[in-house]
């Protein structure tokens, strides 16, 4: 099977798709599918499906008459270089991490590149508070889940109005005594400061890689 470093970043995020659709609806997505997911024609997205054949990500069932819906990813020996690692959109106060709704679709990583990989998930940035930290809007942000940070840490924390009407936001983690400092890396912007004894605060998980093009 071609290697992660053989994929272009949008055969990855086709890749990943394939794989979240098939696992739903038990057949691959057709090119049409593919396209409107994509926002790109029909013939683009066979394109990239004959490329990602041709790399060995998917591969061709005898049984199928349809174009795409013969190409499925590659299972057997190649199947242990993939994991799908979930692209999470916004995550609101209330709701299980990985519920439905929040998320975008898969992300095929190898487990090799990153420790941990069962416990991970890639998360949407939105807005410009981190572009100190060089982590921009629309970037993914691989996060490991875990409910405790070291100070210095980039994070996902989930703060919860009395409302309940929060997102997860991402931010650098600091203390100030019992204090918990949620400081974003743009100038322009304030420190969240938050008392815990006084307004939920949550650590979902720690931010330990990036990925932009996605």
């Amino acid at each position: 099977m071609a290697g992660m470093q053989e994929l272009t970043a949008r055969q990855l995020e086709i890749l990943g798709f394939m794989r979240s659709f098939t696992s739903r609806h038990g057949v691959p997505p057709t090119v049409r599918e593919i396209g409107e997911k994509f926002r790109m024609t029909p013939r683009a997205a066979f394109d990239h499906l004959k490329a990602l054949e041709r790399k060995g990500a998917l591969q061709r069932r005898a049984s199928g008459r349809r174009t795409s819906r013969a190409l499925t990813p590659t299972e057997g020996v190649g199947a242990p270089a993939w994991r799908p690692i979930p692209i999470l959109g916004r995550i609101a106060a209330g709701q299980p991490i990985l519920a439905e709704e929040n998320r975008e679709g898969d992300l095929p990583i190898a487990p090799s590149a990153v420790p941990g990989g069962d416990e991970l998930f890639a998360l949407r940035v939105r807005g410009d508070s981190m572009i100190g930290a060089h982590i921009c809007e629309g970037d993914l942000v691989l996060v490991r889940r875990q409910q405790s940070a070291e100070t210095n840490d980039i994070v996902v924390a989930m703060i919860e109005s009395d409302g309940g009407d929060a997102e997860a936001t991402v931010k650098r983690f600091q203390r100030d005594g019992e204090r918990v400092v949620l400081k974003p890396e743009n100038p322009s912007m304030t420190p969240i400061v938050v008392d815990p004894r006084t307004r939920p605060v949550r650590i979902i998980g720690k931010v330990v890689g990036l990925l932009r093009g996605f």
